[in-house]
């Protein structure tokens, strides 16, 4: 590729970043120098001419958003974040992939100013995107008044090679299209070069025409180094309003590189000492010098950043007037960007008695769901193509299309991984409550997302249901074992299992008011008894993750142990035992992570140390379980994966009966 003749400064700008980031990269002895090399051009025309940000308020409601979905080419948003003024040093970019450091390995959500999504995993951040998206178009649609754009910002990102690879990106990808997503600006870098060595070997698509096909606006520019040729790509994806925008831009992997360029070794190792000499030299720098930012380059990008705290004044301004003229709209907006809920929100709230039929707890949470959604209007969501399998259809409102961007129901299509991952770019947008629903099985399908909503601390809420081997007929690809073993493994996540009506309608309210970290509903298809809890004397407790629902006395012979359904199985157990002179305490324990959060006097309340014939039951993995039944406790659980038969059928053959659950209570005493 050739250097494109463009002024002097900006071009001594691209090529100090290029520098800056392979002396990062060499400093600590690994990372990806290649693709932050090559790619210096498009992050100067974006950080330079076209974002809008403001580098003194990282979250500006109103700034446009900015994705790395390449990860791995962090050190290049780490750069331009630190020359245009955010709150990042040199000292930062010498440090980084170092401990403690701003200047993580891949860019981390809340570790550095101006990271808007965590990436690395890669797919993640084109589908994070697409969640971004969304919510914009939902703010702008609720908020939005003639004069009055409060919300007119774009989602930008740089995409690769191994994003288009990954099967989450052509999930969104298609809902982007579907959804006509003209606020989505993404610039791939097509570079050719993947770890093992050139993408001939693996990929070779027509990428253009696949996203054409998509129903994407589709650019291509030739070179990278042709700043003038990216600016007006941008340029006309800007005024593309309908359709979400790709610029394939063709890349040179380490460019300036003499002996490494264009090849696999500059991808994903250091250039070495001697290379990055022979760097330098091209590029016209000092060769034994290191970190070298030329005052005249810092501040170039420092007058570049200053734009953005005129363009944030002028929007306060905007957003001034606006509240004076539509002031519940703002007030409501401002509400839910503090974090709070308006207020009575849980007044409509619906309470069940023991007199009411069975109800599956999907039923109960669908009827818990609309009552908050009627008090709390940003609180929006929908499900894989299963909305009236999991009950998660708000029923007092419209659907979210390419034509009313003010619906609330969400239609994600069958593509749970996508659906996760764009939740997780609507719960970054302060002003939303999202939430998206599958069966619980899938969850596997939307393990990255939930990880990264875990590792970045927010709050979407995942919705499952058909929880056990009590789904019945559809058989073993469909009932979950090992789902909730693996969902309670994640550090930060606050997994709910609630066992009747009642408790899920506690369950919600947790969820909607939870902070650092996602939480996962998870309800029965089958229909569950409406626990007694006055005839205990005991109100729902489900906030502190597990309490005493029922016991005959204060000095059990054993505890019973149960979530969900399962509930209602050892509270028929515990009749049979108590009429054998057997005296049990019964625990409901919807949540491990809500009751490690109790204080340790709490925790011996419900599980004294000296009280250790302990059963639990849960039609699920054991795994983990031995936390709480100690060591001279016992364990009913799935050893296997299920069966294909009515779920009563399925009930016996696993054990999961009062006369089992009897025998075994007794094996331990």
């Amino acid at each position: 590729m050739d250097t494109i003749a463009i002024p002097s400064i900006e071009e001594l700008g691209i090529n100090t970043v290029r520098i800056l980031s392979a002396d990062a990269v060499q400093k600590a002895n690994s990372g990806h120098p290649g693709t932050a090399m090559a790619l210096a051009p498009m992050g100067h025309v974006l950080w330079s001419k076209v974002l809008n940000y403001n580098p003194k308020n990282p979250h500006w409601a109103n700034r446009d958003r900015f994705i790395l979905s390449c990860g791995h080419a962090c050190i290049l948003q780490y750069s331009f974040l630190y020359l245009t003024g955010y709150d990042l040093t040199l000292n930062d970019i010498e440090d980084f992939r170092q401990l403690n450091s701003k200047t993580a390995g891949h860019p981390e959500y809340g570790l550095c100013p101006g990271v808007d999504v965590t990436t690395g995993p890669l797919g993640q951040g084109f589908a994070n995107g697409v969640g971004f998206a969304i919510a914009q178009k939902h703010l702008a649609a609720r908020y939005n008044k003639p004069n009055f754009d409060i919300f007119d910002y774009s989602v930008y990102a740089i995409v690769s090679d191994g994003d288009m690879m990954e099967g989450v990106t052509s999930e969104a990808a298609s809902l982007a299209g579907h959804l006509e997503l003209g606020n989505i600006i993404y610039l791939y870098d097509n570079n050719h070069i993947s770890i093992e060595g050139s993408t001939d070997i693996t990929f070779n698509e027509d990428v253009s025409a696949r996203f054409r096909a998509y129903g994407w606006h589709v650019q291509d520019v030739t070179d990278v180094n042709d700043v003038h040729a990216l600016e007006l790509a941008i340029t006309n994806a800007r005024a593309e309003k309908q359709k979400p925008s790709l610029i394939n831009v063709r890349s040179l992997i380490a460019y300036g590189s003499p002996n490494k360029s264009g090849t696999a070794g500059s991808h994903g190792a250091p250039l070495g000492a001697d290379e990055i000499k022979l760097v330098k030299e091209f590029f016209g720098f000092d060769p034994d010098k290191s970190f070298n930012v030329p005052a005249e380059v810092l501040d170039f990008y420092h007058k570049a950043g200053e734009k953005g705290i005129a363009k944030e004044d002028k929007w306060n301004k905007l957003f001034a007037d606006y509240k004076a003229q539509y002031p519940e709209l703002a007030a409501e907006y401002e509400t839910a960007v503090k974090g709070e809920l308006p207020k009575g929100w849980a007044d409509s709230l619906p309470t069940f008695k023991p007199t009411d039929p069975k109800m599956a707890t999907r039923v109960a949470s669908g009827k818990a769901l609309n009552a908050l959604a009627d008090k709390i209007p940003y609180l929006i969501g929908g499900a894989a193509d299963l909305a009236p399998s999991t009950e998660t259809n708000l029923k007092n409102f419209d659907s979210f299309t390419s034509e009313n961007r003010a619906g609330r129901n969400f239609h994600f299509g069958i593509r749970e991984h996508a659906m996760g991952s764009a939740l997780n770019g609507m719960a970054l947008t302060a002003g939303v409550i999202p939430f998206g629903a599958t069966f619980l099985m899938f969850s596997e399908y939307m393990r990255p997302p939930i990880r990264l909503a875990s590792i970045m601390k927010i709050s979407p809420i995942f919705v499952y249901t058909h929880d056990s081997i009590g789904l019945g007929e559809d058989g073993t690809t469909h009932q979950p074992v090992e789902q909730l073993a693996s969902l309670r493994s994640i550090p930060r996540i606050t997994v709910i299992r609630p066992a009747d009506a009642n408790e899920t309608v506690q369950a919600w309210k947790v969820a909607v008011e939870h902070k650092g970290g996602p939480v996962v509903l998870v309800f029965t298809r089958q229909g569950l008894p409406i626990l007694d809890q006055d005839k205990y004397g005991k109100a729902t407790n489900l906030a502190k993750g597990a309490y005493v629902l029922s016991e005959a006395s204060k000095n059990p012979d054993l505890i019973l142990i149960a979530t969900g359904s399962e509930v209602a199985l050892i509270m028929e157990a515990q009749v049979k035992l108590e009429a054998e002179g057997i005296s049990t305490r019964v625990v409901s324990m919807p949540s491990w992570e809500l009751f490690e959060k109790q204080d340790a006097a709490y925790k011996e309340s419900v599980f004294p140390k000296a009280y250790r014939k302990r059963l639990a039951v849960e039609m699920a993995s054991p795994m983990g379980w031995h936390k709480y039944t100690t060591d001279e406790g016992d364990m009913l659980g799935m050893e296997t994966f299920g069966e294909s038969a009515p779920a009563d059928d399925l009930y016996k053959h696993f054990g999961f009966t009062v006369d089992n659950v009897v025998k075994r209570a007794k094996a331990l005493l």
